[in-house]
Formats: C-alpha cells, sequence, structure tokens
C-alpha cells in the first residue's frame, strides 16, 4: 500500500443525509434512551403504558336484558310478589317476628329485618347484572381510555350520581333513597337490641361517614383517585427538584456537545476547542465520534489522555484522522448515529407477533450485533444488496474513519456498495486497471498456515476430499518453494508443481540441500513419492487451480511481479481499513466461487490471531454462494471473542450444502429471511427459530336437537327465517406449543419488501424472530 498523505486535508462538506454544520451539536445533544437490541435509539420514544385491554364482544341486548330482568326483580320484591320470598324471610329470622303465615312484622325487630333482606337483595342484584351484562369490563374499558384527570371526574360524576340516589333528602330530593341506609342501621339496631343508639349524634354520624366512603369507594378505585394524587405530588416534586436544580446551575452537567467527559478530567481548554468547533461546523459526526473513542480507549492512562490532548490542542478536529486523511465519505445514502455505531434498515412492522417495545421502533444494525454474524437469504430482486448490504457496508467505512473498525466489502464488480473513493483499496480481479492485487496467500509466514485456506479455498467445497490432507499437500510443495526462492509460488508455478511435472519438480529440489533445507527435502521428497499413487490430490488440487491460472488473471495473485500493489488480508487486523474487492463475474463463476471460499477461509485464520480487544473486523459476502464449507462454518463461531464477524448474502439455502444448513443456522446470531423465499427455505428458518406457547382458541357449533314440540316448531321457524340451524357454541382455550414462524409463513405471508429478522447481541441479548419493513428507513 502506498504512504498515507503526512497531514489531513480540511474537513470536507457535510454530505447528503449526515448532521449540517449547524446540527451536529443537536445531534449529540439528541437523547438516545436505552432500548432492546437492534432498535434504532437516536431519538427513540419508548412505548408508553399498555392501553386498555381489548373489549370482548358485547352487544345492547346483552348489556340491557340483565338491567329489564333485575328491574322487574327488584319490583316483583318491593311487591311481596317475589316467589318464595316468605321463605327467605323466614329462613333466618325467629317466626315471632311476624304473623302467622305472613311476613308482616310484629314489632321494630320485623321491620329492621325486612330492611336488612331489601339491602341484601339489592345487593346480589346488582352483582348479578353486573356480572351478567359485563358492565364492570364495559365501564373500565371505556373510562380508562380517558386521561387521569378526565377518569377521575368521570369517577367522580358516576360517584356523584350514586350518592343522589342514596341520599336524596341530602340534595334537596323527595322520592326514596336506595336500602343502602336503611339495611346498615337496621343492623346496628338489631346487633344492640334497639335503636336507642342513634341518640348519640357520635355514632350516626359515623355510622353516615362509613356509609358515604362505603359507596364512593369502587368509584375511587375506577377513577384511580390515589394514583392522582400521587401523580400530582411527584409533579410537585419534580418542580421543586427543577427549581432547586435551576438555582444550583453553576454545578449543572454539561449537554455532550460541550464535552463533558473532557470537562471532569479538568481538560477545559480542549473542551472549549472541540466546543466551538462543533458550533462553528469545523467537526462533523465522523470527527466527534473518532475523538470520544479515542478518549475511551485512553480509559484512565495518563500519558495515552495527555497525548490525545496534545494531538487536540494542535490539530482541532482532525486530529488522530484516518491514515487516508479522508474524515467522511464522498456520498451517503443510509441514515446513520455514529455515537452507538448504528445504521438504520428499516422499521418494525406493528403486527401481533411484534412485541410492543418493538412495535412501530426503528431497526438499527451495529457491530456488536454483526459481532455474532449475520446471514441473509433471499431471491434476486428482494433487496438484499439494497436494503441490507449496502447500508450497512457504508455504515462500516464510516466507523472505520472513527476508527472503530475494518471492512472488506466482497462483491460483484458493478455492486451497489458506494463510489471507489470511499475504500482506501479497491481491488478489481481480473480488470488490468485495478490499482491494488490481492495476496493469495494474505501475508502468511508459515507454509502450513497458508496451506491451511488454501486448501479450504480449492477443495473445501467438494464431498469426499479432506481438507487436511489436501492442505498436506499443498503444505509439501509451497513450504519448499518458499525455502528456495524465499517467497511463495504464484498461481501458474503452484499449478506445475501440483501437477507434478518433473522438470518443476527436479528443478526445485536441486536447490534445497540437505544442510540448509533438509526438513524441507523431506518434505518434497515424500510429496514425489505420492505422485501417480490413488490418493494423490495434486491433480484435483491443480485442476480447482486452474479456475485462477487464466489470462485474464496473469496480473493477480502475485503474477504482476510488483510487491507494493499486493494487499494483505492480514491488514484488516493491525488498523482500521475499507477494502472492496470485485469478483469476477461472467464467463469465470468459478473462480469467483473460489474466491469468496478463499477470502473466508484467510478472514478467519488473519482475525483468530490478533489480539481479542482491538477494532471491530467485519467481511461482507454480497454473494456468498459456495463460500462455505464445513470448515469455514466451523470457524464462523470462533469470530465472535475475537471481535470479528461476517454478513452473508444468499438467493437460498441450496447455495449450500443440504448437511450444512443447521449448522449454518445455528452459529450465525442474526438470521434474516427475505420476501419470497422457497418453501424449504421457510422450513429450515423455522427449525431455527423453533417454537412458542400460544393460546389457542377453538369454537365448535353443534346443532341443537329439541325434544318438544313448541321447542321444535320454534327451531324450525327460526330456520326458515335465518336459513341456519340452531345451533350452539363450544369455546375451548388452551395452550399449544406453535412455531413462531412457520414455512408456509416465510414463503408466502412476507409482503415484498419486507423480512423476517431475528437478532443476538455479543452481550447474549436476542430478539424473536420479527417481521421489519426495509423500505422505512426515514
Amino acid at each position: 500500500m502506498p504512504a498515507p498523505p503526512a497531514v489531513p486535508p480540511a474537513a470536507p462538506p457535510p454530505p447528503a443525509r449526515a448532521p449540517g454544520a449547524s446540527l451536529v451539536a443537536e445531534w449529540l445533544d439528541a437523547p438516545r434512551p436505552a432500548a432492546g437490541p437492534g432498535i434504532w435509539r437516536f431519538r427513540h420514544e419508548p412505548p408508553g403504558p399498555e392501553g386498555p385491554e381489548r373489549l370482548a364482544p358485547v352487544t345492547i341486548a346483552g348489556m340491557l336484558i340483565p338491567v329489564a330482568i333485575g328491574l322487574l326483580a327488584w319490583s316483583a320484591w318491593r311487591s311481596d310478589v317475589f316467589p318464595y320470598k316468605p321463605e327467605f324471610l323466614w329462613l333466618l329470622t325467629p317466626r315471632d317476628w311476624w304473623y302467622p303465615a305472613t311476613t308482616a312484622p310484629v314489632d321494630w325487630h320485623g321491620q329492621a329485618a325486612r330492611a336488612m333482606y331489601d339491602g341484601v337483595f339489592l345487593l346480589v342484584l346488582v352483582c348479578a347484572i353486573g356480572f351478567l351484562g359485563s358492565w364492570r369490563a364495559i365501564v373500565r374499558h371505556y373510562v380508562s381510555r380517558f386521561r387521569p384527570g378526565g377518569r377521575a371526574a368521570v369517577a367522580a360524576a358516576m360517584a356523584l350520581g350514586t350518592l343522589v340516589l342514596v341520599w336524596p333528602e341530602a340534595f334537596g330530593l323527595d322520592w326514596d333513597p336506595l336500602p343502602v341506609v336503611a339495611p346498615v342501621l337496621a343492623l346496628v339496631a338489631l346487633l344492640t337490641g334497639g335503636f336507642d343508639v342513634f341518640t348519640s349524634p357520635f355514632v350516626v354520624y359515623t355510622l353516615y361517614t362509613l356509609i358515604t366512603l362505603l359507596v364512593l369507594w369502587p368509584f375511587a378505585r375506577l377513577g384511580d383517585w390515589k394514583g392522582l394524587l400521587r401523580a400530582r405530588r411527584a409533579r410537585r416534586a419534580r418542580a421543586a427538584a427543577a427549581a432547586a436544580a435551576q438555582a444550583a446551575a453553576a454545578g449543572q452537567a454539561p449537554p455532550p456537545s460541550q464535552w463533558p467527559e473532557l470537562r471532569e478530567a479538568g481538560e477545559r481548554q480542549t473542551a472549549d476547542l472541540l466546543t466551538a468547533a462543533v458550533a462553528d461546523g469545523r467537526m462533523n459526526d465522523v470527527d466527534c465520534a473518532r475523538v470520544r473513542r479515542a478518549w475511551q480507549d485512553a480509559g484512565h492512562d495518563a500519558v495515552r489522555r495527555a497525548a490525545l490532548v496534545g494531538q487536540l490542542l494542535r490539530e482541532g478536529p482532525g486530529a488522530g484522522a484516518h491514515p487516508s486523511g479522508d474524515r467522511d465519505l464522498p456520498r451517503r445514502t443510509a441514515t446513520h448515529d455514529l455515537l452507538l455505531g448504528q445504521v438504520r434498515v428499516g422499521r418494525y412492522a406493528a403486527a401481533d407477533r411484534t412485541p410492543r417495545a418493538y412495535r412501530e421502533a426503528g431497526l438499527a444494525l451495529d457491530p456488536g450485533l454483526l459481532g455474532t454474524s449475520l446471514l441473509a437469504v433471499g431471491p434476486s430482486g428482494s433487496g438484499k444488496t439494497r436494503s441490507l448490504v449496502a447500508p450497512v457496508v457504508e455504515s462500516l467505512t464510516l466507523q472505520a474513519l472513527a476508527g472503530g473498525c475494518s471492512v472488506v466489502a466482497v462483491a460483484a464488480a458493478g455492486a451497489p456498495l458506494g463510489p471507489d473513493g470511499a475504500y482506501d483499496v479497491v481491488i478489481r480481479l481480473g480488470d488490468p486497471t485495478s490499482p491494488y492485487d490481492l495476496d493469495l496467500y494474505a501475508g502468511a509466514v508459515d507454509p502450513d498456515e497458508a496451506a491451511a485456506f488454501l486448501a479450504e479455498g480449492l477443495v473445501g467445497d467438494m464431498e469426499g476430499v479432506e481438507t487436511r490432507r489436501a492442505a498436506t499437500v499443498l503444505a509439501q510443495l509451497i513450504g519448499p518453494y518458499r525455502a528456495a526462492y524465499g517467497r511463495f509460488p504464484t498461481v501458474p508455478v503452484l499449478r506445475e508443481l501440483l501437477e507434478a511435472r518433473p522438470e518443476a519438480l527436479r528443478a526445485l529440489g536441486g536447490l534445497l540441500t540437505e544442510d540448509t533445507a533438509g526438513a524441507m527435502r523431506r518434505e518434497l521428497d515424500s510429496r514425489i513419492r505420492q505422485v501417480g499413487t490413488a490418493t494423490d490430490l495434486g491433480p484435483v488440487l491443480a485442476d480447482r487451480l486452474a479456475a485462477l491460472d487464466r489470462p485474464v488473471f496473469a496480473d493477480f495473485f502475485g503474477g504482476g511481479g510488483t510487491d507494493s500493489r499486493s494487499f494483505s488480508l492480514r491488514a484488516v487486523t493491525q488498523h482500521p481499513v475499507r477494502v472492496r474487492i470485485g469478483l469476477p463475474d461472467g464467463a469465470h463463476e468459478e473462480a469467483a466461487r473460489l474466491l469468496n471460499r478463499l477470502l473466508l477461509a484467510q478472514f478467519q485464520t488473519v482475525v483468530r490471531d490478533r489480539a481479542p480487544r482491538g477494532h471491530f473486523a467485519c467481511l461482507v459476502l454480497d454473494d456468498a454462494a459456495g463460500a462455505l464449507t464445513t470448515g469455514t462454518v466451523r470457524a464462523l463461531q470462533r469470530l465472535r471473542p475475537q471481535n470479528a464477524g461476517v454478513v452473508l448474502a444468499l438467493r437460498t439455502l441450496a447455495e449450500v450444502p443440504a448437511a450444512l444448513h443447521g449448522p449454518l443456522l445455528a452459529v450465525v446470531g442474526c438470521r434474516m429471511a427475505f420476501a419470497g423465499i422457497p418453501n424449504w427455505d421457510g422450513r429450515a428458518f423455522a427449525e431455527a427459530w423453533g417454537t412458542e406457547w400460544v393460546q389457542s382458541t377453538e369454537v365448535a357449533h353443534h346443532t341443537v336437537f329439541a325434544d318438544q314440540p313448541m321447542t321444535r316448531a320454534f327451531h324450525a321457524l327460526r330456520k326458515l327465517m335465518t336459513g341456519k340451524a340452531v345451533t350452539t357454541e363450544a369455546v375451548t382455550v388452551r395452550e399449544v406449543e406453535r412455531e413462531r414462524w412457520s414455512a408456509s409463513d416465510l414463503a408466502h405471508a412476507v409482503p415484498p419488501g419486507h423480512a423476517v429478522l431475528s437478532l443476538t447481541h455479543v452481550r447474549g441479548e436476542h430478539t424473536p424472530p420479527l417481521l421489519v419493513d426495509l423500505r422505512d428507513t426515514a
């Protein structure tokens, strides 16, 4: 790679959809409340308290018929024509309180008993009417629609109406009150032996107060008067706290745009400099994210912090810029929040399966999610590149400019992954104008390591061929070649060695002496002994390598003769770098698949050998067809502790060997099924997402057969009028275990422009599979 410029250029003008010069401070100070994984947190508004429960179907007849029946029963009770009323009165009272065979009271005992029975009957009648007519649920449903103040007022109005019926004389009315006060007084009289106890005003007014409170109690609960009082006290307390905080403005914490973390560390001059740069528009969101990351990485290391402060004072907002000198991308197409490393790619649909916390929230991806790797499956035209790969790559390139990650985007030459100016290294394999070449050996110095990922790329997808044996064959050739020439062989030379041409092997063996390269000489001799045997993998490897030994690749993979243009994938672990690799297409599809496998195996190898606490590294394969093998799928689970991940896009799971479908879906943390996937792909996702317990309601209609002639006549008349037989409903509610998303739902129920996505964070948090709208990115 050529050396980066010594002095970073001036900050470019804000690109499209980036925070403008006057909006950077507002962007920094915007709220970012805590939320679940995958939620766009920039100015996210968490859902409020859950609304009223859905009201069960209730007809007007079902509400009013119990009221009418209750009024008739009350009228019959008051008129002494209610069936078995005397038996009710005689059941719990002495017979000498009544004249024989009547309910006429002999003295005050009978009068008090009748008053008590009236009250008990009214209480039972009201409860029965409320239960049969669902009045409690209806009142709660509609009253709860009001705000707390309105709810309390409605409940107070209802309480006032009830008090008018209980205490009409207190409101200047002369109608008979409801039997509420009289039964209570009668009960007290019977317990105390007479009405003399009511000569005491204290007893009378105490009873009146208790009766009034008992009448008001249900309405107080309905209107949540206690909660309203508590909320008002809390508002007063918050107002007092706000006034106290305003009075102590000198000790108020500054907003993020004034860099409070630097001020707390005593670096007020540096904080003032950055605050002024933000206000003047000389500092964009990439600069802010880069400086904040550098400060956090310094931790409590006084030496590193002092060095960073000195650099900020000297260079201002451009301090610590990316080695390329870029402080932004030439163009942006997605919405980003670089403080959290998030990119918005859609919105969660307001579907029944979507939890309340995610409903209508923005969908965002970040390195914490990509660190568990992401698999996206969808047919051509479903929007994988446009809706997922392109925004993710753009976000990672921005985070690379902020010092947070390295990204390697592998796609066809014409894939819409941004302009070449958005990358540090652009490799167009097969294009003579490509500014960079690809190191076939990823900067390896160990022949065994180089042979391992080279074997994975060449024969990892071949059934019946062990990559371990293939790696041994390659190591027996490239190890001696490196010992003889000081470098690894180019593609044509390696092919000649694999084909076991005698002149090539003799020439190589002649350069290896027993004194200087005895071990490598023995490796080569072992390879020569295997040539021509039934288990020789050399011809198979040579045949696969022939896909890269074509005239179009003559100047690539070290064939150009200049090391300065050769890029090693190992660089992604050393410093933040943006790399785009364009794969050949058309007649070189097999070469593209081989290179996909090779790049994935190289990436897994280079990140395995680095320190796990470095910057995030991500490999994005826009078309991962043919890239996944048994070895690479097994190695995916080792990326998470190394702070690395991959994004794999497939048109169908059929592009992966059938034996790897289950292991692949099990090892990736984020799974995404786009609209239009076939049913067999949906079955694999359904099995990976598992089942859940849901409440199932089954309604069965049974025909009613009448025995009485009159009933049969009524049923016949009803059937003649309605055209349907008389039936009864049997409702069964039970808990059943069902698939979260069935194969049929995934194949046919996902609308165009949507996908079903499940996420897993490196911290272990995860989401169920949710329907997301990828068209809503605003």
